[in-house]
């Protein structure tokens, strides 16, 4: 600071010796004394920060609503291809408003169903993000029998390359409060604390690879409440672990609701309504038992789970349009 000073003392010392007056050096530095606003009020820097948003958001978006740009914007965002993670503010920044009277008006509770037709379906639950439980609707599958722990293991283990696509491809893994780092050590894992009697566990992941997919759908099939024209996603989610926290609250971003069936065990969902939904509708909690499967919007319910003592716990699930 004190060479600054020295230079300018001088510059202002050459410009007098060419004759220029004192005001024409104020001048050409920019001394001359003129009012100065009040850059330190609060007020006066909030006013600058909201005339340049809104300078800024009409330059981008026009005189948009930021609802109108909010839809907009989430429409792009879920059809773009990332490389980077988004945080959970930014998810829920770009998440599509929800319409709340379609998705929990009146709701106290997650209807049950013993059984539920396609056309019963489609009214009121599959495209609305109206939660509900149809029990025993796994009652047909052999999965019920066969899904267990040592099973997954063998048939990943069947394949060289299995856990190879799980990690290259465009599957997830939760490993959630464990110290797992892939679905590969989860298979290496003691048979001690397999069968739930070491360290508490609880994963989650997605299955890539075409092979072990094809042995897994051979034991299950797309509920038969769902539309006949829906598809079931190519990815199929599973769940597995031991009595405790499941997966946090949360809110995903998959684009279409899903459904899960509880093969063993059992899990409790809670589901918390976004925050335009608040003045409609409450947090709804559901216990789900072996048979029964659960359709939520996962998209617009946030969620979180709790699996329960006793047998292991082993979910499966996916998407369906």
């Amino acid at each position: 600071m004190e060479c600054m000073e020295a230079e300018l003392t001088e510059v202002i010392k050459a410009a007098l010796k060419e004759d220029l007056s004192k005001d024409d050096v104020s001048r050409l530095l920019g001394l001359q004394r003129q009012p100065k606003p009040k850059t330190g009020s609060i007020f006066y820097k909030l006013s600058i920060a909201v005339g340049a948003i809104a300078i800024l958001w009409c330059i981008l978006f026009g005189f948009k609503s930021p609802l109108t740009m909010r839809n907009e914007i989430s429409e792009s965002f879920n059809k773009s291809a990332c490389f980077i993670d988004h945080s959970e503010a930014s998810l829920e920044f770009v998440r599509p408003v929800t319409n709340c009277a379609a998705m929990c008006e009146g709701l106290t509770e997650v209807p049950r169903f013993d059984s539920i037709t396609r056309d019963e379906f489609l009214k009121d639950f599959a495209y609305t993000g109206r939660p509900l439980v149809v029990t025993g609707a796994t009652r047909n599958w052999t999965a019920m029998d066969v899904f267990n722990f040592n099973y997954f293991k063998k048939l990943y283990n069947k394949y060289e390359d299995a856990y190879d696509v799980q990690e290259q491809g465009s599957c997830q893994f939760f490993a959630y409060k464990t110290d797992f780092g892939s679905l590969e050590d989860v298979f290496l894992m003691s048979k001690r604390r397999a069968a739930l009697k070491g360290k508490p566990w609880y994963i989650g992941w997605s299955n890539c690879h075409t092979k072990v997919m094809q042995d897994f759908r051979k034991h299950y099939e797309k509920p038969d409440f769902l539309p006949l024209e829906s598809e079931t996603s190519q990815q199929d989610w599973f769940f597995m672990g031991g009595s405790g926290p499941g997966a946090p609250v949360h809110i995903d971003t998959v684009d279409r609701p899903s459904w899960q069936a509880q093969i063993s065990g059992r899990k409790s969902w809670k589901l918390i309504p976004p925050a335009e939904c608040e003045h409609v509708c409450r947090s709804l909690n559901v216990t789900m038992s072996p048979g029964d499967i659960v359709v939520v919007d996962t998209n617009q319910w946030f969620h979180s789970t709790y699996v329960h003592p006793g047998d292991i716990c082993i979910t499966i699930g996916a998407e369906y349009d």
